[in-house]
């Protein structure tokens, strides 16, 4: 069994890694910051409550 991820930092770690992504030191603080933005806006997005109705849309095959 794994463990669960504590942190943005730990999961941005463990990501990089999984798809070969190095990631600079002096990038990481910053990554982590623009992942925590981004965390908070699709928490906005998730919360928002959809009629049953709603229907999916389409998806875009070229």
């Amino acid at each position: 069994m794994t463990e669960p991820i504590s942190s943005a930092a730990e999961y941005i770690d463990q990501a990089a890694a999984v798809v070969g992504l190095p990631i600079p030191p002096e990038y990481h603080q910053g990554v982590v910051e623009n992942f925590e933005r981004i965390r908070v806006v699709a928490q906005l997005v998730m919360e928002f409550p959809l009629p049953e109705e709603t229907e999916i849309a389409p998806v875009f095959e070229p």
